[in-house]
Parts: C-alpha cells; structure tokens; sequence
C-alpha cells in the first residue's frame, strides 16, 4: 500500500501563482496512477527508486534525480517500478501566470521530463510547504513563495539545449528586447544582457543575427537613439541630460552615436525641427517628462 502525505489548499484562482497541492509519497511496486486528467498543473521529482510516467502518447521511464510535468486535461498515467518502487514529492499548481512560466521553463507536453541534482533543496521546499498548511496570510505567502523557489530550482538544471528544441529561440531574444527596454537608461552592456537571459555573449549575439538581422549592440545603440529622438521633439532638455536619460555618460559619445545612426547630429537634428514641433502641442506632457527626468538626475546626484 502507498505511504502518502498530501495537502490540498483552498486557493484564489485569480492570483497569478498559487500552491493547489503538494505531498510526499513511498509507494509500492506497481503502484500506479491513472490513466486520468488533472485540472492544473502538477509538477512530480522522484528522490529514490524508479518508475515511469506516460503522456501524449509518450512514455518516459525515470528515476531518482528526474521529475515530470502533468499538463491540465492531459490524461496521464505514471507507475513506480516493480522492483525498486519510486519515492517522490509533488507540487500542483495554477494561476494567471502558470502557463507563461510553464513555457519559460521549457517544459511542455512534448518536453515534459526535466532533471535536477538538488533532491535535498526540492524536499526541503516541500516539506515546508506541508509544515505551513493552514490558510493564514503567512502561510499562503510562504507556501506560494516556496513554489517560486521551486520552480527556480527546476529552471536553474533545464538546459539551453531542452529549450531551443521546444522552439524557444525567440524566447531569448524576447527577454533580451524587454530587458532592453527597461534599461537603456542606464549604463547597461551586451554582456549586462546576456547574464540576464542566462547565455553566454555568443550566443546572445547568434539568435539576434539570427531573429533580427542585427547584433545586439546594434539594437541597445538604436533603441537608444529613437528614445533621444524622442527627447529632442517632445523636450527643452539639453543635450547632455538627453545623453545621461539615454544610458550615454560621456555626451561626446552619445554625440557620435547619434550621427552615426541618423546623420547629423542632435544639435542640428533639434534645429531641423518644424517651428509648429510637438512641444507646442504637448505642452503638459513636455513638463511632465521634464520634471521627470530632472527628478532621477537629483536622485542620482543624491550622495546618500
């Protein structure tokens, strides 16, 4: 007979990422699952002996050191080993956020293995997880931040490789785009970029040749001269402030970068500028992104 602890919780389905379930369990030889369909995502990591799971048509035998995604109204059937029966955790799991971060890691239901070699830190997590089950505010917080570590674990043994063969290349450049976006006021650089998304420059460099037919540095120094050309229409700003609001610390630089893309320089491209310009027409908004950036600059010239 089974030896299982579980734990099902009363959650909001609307929140982006919440614990449904979790346990622990020694099963039997031949103790089996299913065939059967689960209505969220459930995430299983085998600590010792062996088994196998089948999904999509596929089956998968595993052991220790490897885990399975279920998908939602997949039907699943999994069956620990006649000789030597699995011991395994689980976690099921939903929200508005699930099927995104699902995707980030790599899984799917045609990629639905994954391997770790941090058995100890998956328990442990679990274990916490089951030490905090009531449906105080502390415990829902710690169980859901438990789940994020979790799934940071699993994301952390997932490989380049596993993630390209689902059709993810897109993916890098996507989070590198975003990344870009959010930061191309600072001093960011392409080796900034690359940590973030997790591959080496490289590579960076290959899928954005690839996706988009120029490097990386290409698009940080162009999207950066399209905001400044948006401070020069929209802004009194000088052209050093515009160069510091752009992620230029040297305006001289910023100067040269600008020419190289749009050929001429700030200065010039501000006096080419039709009288009737956007400024006169967007008066609010012009003082409004003044004062904005005049803000960040005292916040940054703060010595505490």
């Amino acid at each position: 007979m089974e030896k299982a602890y579980k734990l099902l919780f009363n959650t909001e389905e609307s929140d982006d990422l919440y614990v449904y379930c979790c346990g622990l369990s020694q099963t039997q030889p031949n103790h089996s699952f299913g065939p059967a369909l689960k209505p969220h995502f459930m995430i299983h990591y085998c600590l010792s002996g062996k088994g196998s799971f089948s999904i999509g048509g596929q089956n998968y035998p595993l052991k220790a050191g490897y885990g399975f995604l279920i998908v939602p109204e997949e039907l699943a059937y999994y069956v620990s080993d006649e000789e030597d029966p699995w011991t395994y955790v689980w976690i099921g799991f939903g929200g508005r956020r699930a099927d995104t971060i699902v995707s980030q890691l790599g899984l799917s239901l045609h990629q639905p293995i994954f391997k770790s070699d941090l058995s100890k830190d998956i328990y442990d997590i679990v274990k916490d997880m089951m030490d905090h089950n009531t449906f105080s505010v502390e415990d829902v917080l710690r169980r859901n931040g438990l789940l994020s570590m979790f799934l940071s674990i699993i994301a952390s043994g997932i490989s380049v490789t596993q993630k390209s063969d689902s059709g993810s290349d897109n993916y890098y450049v996507t989070k590198a785009q975003a990344f870009i976006r959010s930061n191309y006021c600072n001093p960011i650089k392409v080796s900034d970029i690359a940590n973030y998304v997790c591959i080496n420059r490289s590579y960076l460099y290959t899928l954005f040749q690839k996706t988009l037919g120029i490097s990386p540095q290409q698009y940080l120094s162009s999207y950066r001269i399209a905001k400044a050309v948006e401070l020069l229409q929209l802004t009194r700003l000088s052209i050093e402030s515009i160069a510091i609001s752009c992620g230029y610390s040297d305006p001289l630089v910023f100067s040269k970068a600008f020419h190289q893309e749009k050929k001429i320089s700030p200065s010039a491209y501000r006096k080419s500028l039709p009288k009737s310009d956007t400024i006169a027409g967007n008066k609010e908004r012009l003082l409004q992104v003044e004062k904005l950036i005049e803000e960040r600059h005292m916040q940054s010239n703060d010595p505490n």
